[in-house]
């Protein structure tokens, strides 16, 4: 939660996060700027003996993220606003703006992917329920179908260019639209042939204290008990080292408990 330009808060929270047991830390980089910090924020932290992996979450900038390369182990973009403007401008579309559009996330979206591929860095295809463009609310409306097939559009480009170093999240603040969304993509991953890509999986701004505690619980446990959530976060308007004893209680609590089979002659 620190400015990602004050190098050294950044690296102490870090810290402060994996000796909490934190074991994925997701840093800003809204811009190319931040981009450059995020580098002496991963020296730093390396140089302190700390391994643990580096997210950076990128907004609005593709300059961004291609600095943001080449010093992160993944890179995080949100489908509704990497290359789609204009979030909360209602139009009409045609069938030729809507192709015009998609080309366009080709084109930016492409050299990201090939440059993740050459590191080997992960990407994370983070839909964001508060911010779908205005094109896929236009084709889907604001549905947890339309947070999924945004994501989709984002994975069959990776998927042309052989990459497959991809992890979802479908974030809101509702857990019910948490819990919808990932279902929608665990079915149509499935059923459209479709790798078994990971799942991160948190409620967005669920806030503080007890009622933090609470839509989170609800919206993370009941993918951890569907079996279908590969890393969480528990995202709490307060320090975020709170936000690690609740996570680990609920993978504690509703990780299912499989039986030892044994083969009996």
């Amino acid at each position: 939660t620190t400015n990602t330009k004050d190098i050294d808060a950044t690296v102490m929270q870090t810290l402060e996060l994996a000796h909490a047991g934190c074991e994925l830390v997701r840093i800003t980089v809204p811009t190319v700027k931040d981009g450059h910090c995020l580098g002496e924020i991963v020296k730093k932290v390396r140089a302190a003996g700390c391994d643990v992996p580096i997210s950076a979450d990128i907004h609005f900038q593709p300059k961004a993220a291609m600095e943001a390369v080449k010093y992160a182990d993944k890179v995080r973009i949100n489908p509704g606003n990497y290359v789609d403007k204009g979030i909360l401008f209602e139009k009409e579309w045609t069938e030729v703006e809507l192709e015009a559009a998609h080309q366009k996330v080709r084109q930016q979206f492409s050299p990201l992917v090939e440059e993740c591929k050459k590191r080997s860095v992960a990407i994370r295809i983070g839909t964001n329920h508060g911010s779908l463009s205005s094109r896929m609310l236009y084709k889907f409306g604001d549905s947890a179908e339309g947070m999924v097939e945004s994501a989709l559009e984002y994975l069959r480009i990776c998927e042309e260019l052989n990459f497959h170093h991809v992890i979802f999240s479908m974030k809101a603040s509702n857990p019910k639209v948490v819990i919808e969304a990932y279902r929608i993509l665990a079915d149509k991953l499935q059923k459209g042939g479709h790798k078994a890509y990971p799942f991160h999986v948190g409620v967005t701004e669920a806030g503080e204290g007890e009622d933090g505690r609470l839509k989170s619980a609800v919206g993370i446990g009941a993918l951890l008990l569907d079996g279908i959530s590969d890393t969480i976060r528990v995202s709490l308007t307060e320090s975020p080292v709170h936000e690690i004893p609740v996570a680990k209680e609920l993978v504690r609590v509703c990780t299912p408990r499989l039986p030892i089979i044994q083969e009996v002659e």
